[in-house]
């Protein structure tokens, strides 16, 4: 379900406590979004009217405030996604920690264009707070959703490695000639936030519905979603459009990760098997094999990953030194 109402007020009147398992939101930013276009020259006429900012000196306690909620509503396992600007940043930090919020990551999220500056540097990023309730150890997070362990890049790098970064290179998205909310996330970001975080039909909130993209998303991967969107001209707008789209629809062209788990992962190095395996490492450098080309044998022979191997072989030389 979804409410024209503001969030606050209203997950207290239609959400219980502890029934939400991901909440991703682009809350207000306070530095009068809904008068920017007249500084930087935009065309907003597709854009839908009515988008309601908060002013900055209610900015900390209207964050503390429905940051309370998100609290309440959350699972114990459940994760949160807050997509902020960096000039009321403080405010947002402050009210996390006051509601009893850890940061598990400070994602920064670098998009394909800023707005032109002389006198100073070019803002083209957004920061991505990914929280956790406090004492909380166990939160779900699906590490081999999107890639295998032993998928490459095209630099032959490790592709889950470089996709579970900390800083995402996405580009927004612009749709030229459409009626659209005034800043929307796009797809590509959400879909990488709810694929990590939850599981098919779990249920998933946005504070601030605004396009609706995250429930868009949610509901075509397949997950329930439920959200607030205080404007009415962008709520009637969006609510006819997302009970158009086919739950799960997205599901169909997801890449399926190569999920190739090590047979040995996880399990301890006794003595004899790093022996055997230096001895192996040993004979495999007699061929002049490069040290990339030996980890690739010895991880299949030993079903063991890279970096164990590889630390292994660095304890050993730091032992002869």
């Amino acid at each position: 379900m979804y409410y024209n109402e503001d969030c606050i007020s209203g997950s207290k009147k239609h959400l219980k406590d502890g029934t939400v398992d991901l909440i991703i939101t682009d809350p207000p930013f306070a530095i009068s979004g809904d008068k920017l276009h007249k500084h930087y020259n935009r065309d907003e006429k597709h854009v839908i009217d009515g988008y309601v900012e908060i002013p900055k000196d209610q900015y900390m306690d209207f964050s503390i405030n429905w940051i309370a909620q998100a609290h309440r509503i959350l699972k114990d396992d459940g994760s949160m996604y807050i997509v902020s600007g960096w000039s009321n940043l403080l405010d947002i930090l402050l009210a996390l920690e006051q509601n009893e919020f850890d940061i598990i990551n400070h994602i920064i999220w670098k998009y394909n264009f800023g707005v032109y500056t002389k006198k100073k540097y070019v803002t083209s990023h957004y920061h991505i707070l990914y929280c956790k309730k406090q004492n909380n150890k166990k939160v779900k997070f699906n590490t081999n959703c999107r890639f295998g362990p032993s998928e490459k890049t095209e630099n032959d790098g490790s592709a889950l490695y470089s996709d579970m970064e900390d800083v995402w290179v996405i580009n927004r998205e612009y749709k030229q000639g459409k009626t659209k909310n005034k800043n929307q996330l796009p797809k590509e970001l959400l879909k990488k936030m709810i694929l990590y975080s939850s599981d098919e039909n779990d249920l998933v909130c946005d504070f601030f519905l605004g396009s609706f993209s995250t429930a868009k998303v949610a509901r075509a991967l397949n997950r329930n979603s439920t959200g607030f969107e205080i404007n009415s001209e962008a709520f009637d707008h969006q609510i006819n459009k997302i009970e158009k789209i086919e739950a799960g629809c997205m599901l169909k062209d997801l890449k399926i990760p190569e999920n190739k788990i090590h047979f040995n992962q996880g399990k301890s190095w006794s003595e004899e098997d790093i022996e055997k395996l230096l001895t192996r490492y040993n004979a495999l450098k007699t061929q002049r094999l490069s040290d990339k080309e030996s980890f690739e044998i010895l991880s299949g022979e030993f079903g063991r990953g890279r970096f164990s191997i590889l630390n292994i072989v660095k304890a050993n030389r730091s032992e002869k030194t």
